[in-house]
């Protein structure tokens, strides 16, 4: 029943995934959720996420921004990080995560998405056929409805982490 909602992986920080490995491998696109995932909510872009998407585009990834927030968030997050975003994307939905892939000309089979929520974030992946890690929110603080929904992700990891054997 919750297998539907299960990361492909599980990671601390979206800043510790093995990038480089996953280019040997043949990724060739990176879909990121922003709140939580890459900064604490509503935040610009930060020196460390400027960093990393230096580096990304050195190693030869294309990268899109996905969220469900509005034009102005997006793009002031983007402003000093310059890659493509798709605002109001309506995650979970796959149709965003197929127009990510559009703009990236990639496909399900050589793109990952790295989020924090498993509600819109990992269901819309997974939905979307694309590999997808689930990272620590970067907040500890957050929004009462993320704090309700982080209850109901309690539940669902405990069976995924039982599974994983974790």
């Amino acid at each position: 029943m919750f297998k539907k909602f299960y990361p492909d992986y599980d990671v601390d920080s979206a800043y510790k995934i093995p990038y480089e490995e996953l280019y040997q491998k043949g990724v060739r696109g990176i879909i990121y959720d922003i709140d939580n995932t890459l900064v604490e909510h509503n935040q610009d872009a930060t020196g460390e996420a400027v960093c990393l998407f230096r580096r990304l585009k050195a190693i030869g990834f294309s990268i899109t921004l996905l969220s469900n927030n509005k034009k102005e968030r997006v793009e002031r997050f983007n402003r000093r990080l310059k890659v493509s975003y798709i605002y109001k994307a309506g995650k979970p939905s796959p149709k965003s995560y197929r127009r990510a892939m559009e703009q990236m000309h990639t496909n399900p089979g050589n793109t990952i998405f790295v989020g924090d929520q498993l509600f819109t974030d990992i269901w819309g992946a997974k939905k979307a056929g694309i590999t997808s890690y689930l990272v620590k929110p970067v907040a500890k603080h957050e929004e009462i409805q993320i704090v309700l929904k982080r209850k109901l992700e309690k539940i669902v990891l405990h069976f995924y982490r039982k599974k994983k054997g974790k």
